[in-house]
């Protein structure tokens, strides 16, 4: 599985927590920065996370700020993102199994290290359920294409 995560500012230090985590779970994960504490504008790095995630060119995101709100709100504006703010092992979980998330995102003030890696680790172990999940899905990526369509008109 290929995964890309990134952060703002307020989001580095667990953003760096996750992708040691993720090495040790010997995952490839392209890292998009910040790559210190410095302020930045997290639309930048939320912006480049979602469209690796939306042009297929990875499986999976993760991305983090304060309060994972921003991020939130950045990434679901990219076709075929479904980025699910998780804040416990059941929206993690059921982020996945109902909703077929495919970017996590996290609140760097919010979350300690710990339950961080454990919401990674059942986000990433949990599986689409399918079935009448799936029939919800299809209404989403249909309201996308009239969004799109509409656009280009």
């Amino acid at each position: 599985m290929k995964i890309v995560l990134g952060s703002d500012h307020a989001g580095f230090e667990l953003k760096e927590d996750l992708r040691a985590y993720l090495a040790e779970q010997k995952i490839e994960a392209a890292d998009l920065g910040v790559y210190n504490g410095e302020p930045v504008d997290y639309p930048d790095i939320g912006a480049s996370v979602a469209e690796k995630v939306s042009r297929g060119e990875v499986e999976r995101g993760i991305l983090i700020c304060g309060s994972g709100i921003g991020m939130s709100i950045v990434a679901n504006r990219f076709p075929g993102v479904r980025a699910a703010l998780c804040h416990d092992s059941y929206t993690a979980r059921i982020s996945r199994e109902h909703n077929d998330a495919n970017l996590l995102i996290l609140g760097g003030r919010l979350i300690a290290k710990g339950l961080a890696r454990e919401i990674l680790k059942i986000w990433l172990e949990a599986e689409f359920q399918g079935g009448r999940h799936q029939r919800r899905l299809e209404k989403i990526r249909s309201m996308e294409e009239e969004i799109l369509r509409g656009a280009k008109q």
